[in-house]
């Protein structure tokens, strides 16, 4: 039996890059010629010229609160539900519309495992042929049917379970004999648990795929315990799968329809390799074409690439959010602020705004890792952060390579007693 999805998970890193550099410019344009949104957004770019990650890092990134605030904006004025984001209309080409929370509207297209996530249900175990007991939502949100789409196009049976209903579920997975669960890993928690107090045995479900939520190894051992192998896959309802996990258990490998770029929080700045920053993906979706669609997520490249024969580049998974703003004095400071400070100084290599004290009497100082430490550049930048933040903080030197790398640009350390 193959270990691997298709032939594209196992492509020369090289090979697989040039493919997505010759999709890139593609896509940009395919985005302005049919997304209004892109058309606008980008309408001073030679789609032709963005064919490599330096010259994509120029694009702007688009974040979620700017899609939500298109939106609104198009939604008020009788335009686009989608802010002018979607490359199809209602009709044949959409038979489904979704909502998240904000409300964000999401176009689901017609092409078969539309969200792509039958890749990450194979590393996860399943096999064409087989029952999948899928418990994601099946209302608002696209969760239920990306599973649900992904299952079908790995040629899997489901049986829609849903949320709740706990003993319902246990019911149909004693008879019906499902082989794995897909859901949030709490809820397979719960209907583990449950069928155990219940004295009810549920040998068929052997394997699991699982998101939504953090799913630690500490819960991924407490199911081994139980049988079952439980994977767990990173997916947003704006882009659909992004990375998913296989059995090396070595972070999540990059899906193949994805252009993945790791950026310092507040900026569209690319880190070095192995720096935690945000998640910022290009997908190649030409139904909903996001171009540089900041996640808000946390996450790093890991270096190598995966044990299994997968030649994509890995990620760590998610590490928390990358929206730090915060209220110092009765003003916002977000990372954005503390990023431009930084471009400001050539000699700073990293920087990390912490803010102290207690509420309604706090302090900020910034902390700067240079190789170049001098009274006159203290003073510099001290004065730039008065300019940017419209706050005085102290300016700290930290050696080089002391700041955590944990993706943190600002860190609110104050005693909320």
């Amino acid at each position: 039996m193959s270990q691997h999805f298709d032939a594209l998970e196992t492509r020369a890193p090289e090979v697989r890059e040039a493919a997505l550099m010759a999709a890139l410019p593609l896509q940009v344009a395919h985005a302005q010629a049919h997304a209004p949104a892109f058309a606008e957004l980008l309408k001073d770019v030679d789609a032709a010229s963005v064919n490599s990650r330096a010259a994509l890092a120029q694009l702007p990134v688009i974040r979620k609160y700017e899609l939500l605030e298109r939106q609104k904006a198009a939604r008020a004025a009788g335009g686009s539900v989608f802010g002018g984001f979607s490359a199809l209309g209602f009709g044949k080409a959409m038979p489904r519309v979704f909502a998240s929370p904000g409300t964000i509207y999401e176009p689901e297209g017609t092409r078969g495992d539309y969200w792509r996530m039958a890749r990450a249900m194979f590393a996860a175990g399943f096999r064409a042929g087989e029952l999948i007991h899928n418990s994601f939502s099946y209302h608002f949100t696209p969760a239920g049917s990306m599973m649900e789409t992904g299952a079908h196009a790995l040629g899997c049976t489901v049986f829609p379970g849903g949320t709740g209903q706990t003993e319902q579920q246990v019911a149909a997975m004693a008879e019906l004999q499902p082989a794995g669960y897909i859901g949030t890993p709490s809820f397979l928690k719960i209907i583990l648990e449950k069928a155990a107090e219940q004295g009810v045995a549920l040998p068929s479900v052997t394997k699991a795929l699982v998101s939504g939520e953090a799913f630690p190894p500490s819960l991924r051992d407490w199911m081994a315990e139980r049988g079952v192998a439980g994977y767990q896959c990173y997916a947003t309802a704006d882009l659909g799968l992004i990375a998913y996990e296989t059995s090396a258990r070595e972070g999540l490998v990059l899906d193949e329809g994805v252009i993945v770029e790791i950026v310092r929080p507040g900026t569209g700045d690319p880190v070095p390799e192995g720096e935690v920053g945000e998640l910022v993906v290009t997908s190649l979706n030409p139904d909903y074409p996001l171009i540089r669609f900041g996640t808000g997520d946390l996450s790093a490249i890991l270096p190598g690439t995966c044990p299994t024969g997968r030649t994509g580049q890995c990620i760590k998974g998610w590490m928390g959010r990358a929206d730090q703003t915060t209220k110092v004095r009765g003003m916002f400071v977000h990372p954005g602020q503390v990023a431009e400070i930084v471009k400001r100084f050539p000699e700073v290599r990293k920087a990390r705004l912490v803010v102290s004290g207690e509420m309604a009497n706090d302090s900020m100082a910034l902390h700067v890792e240079t190789t170049q430490p001098s009274d006159d550049l203290k003073t510099r930048i001290g004065e730039a952060v008065r300019d940017v933040t419209k706050l005085r903080g102290d300016v700290l030197w930290a050696a080089t390579g002391t700041l955590a790398n944990d993706g943190k640009i600002i860190e609110d350390a104050r005693s909320y007693k």
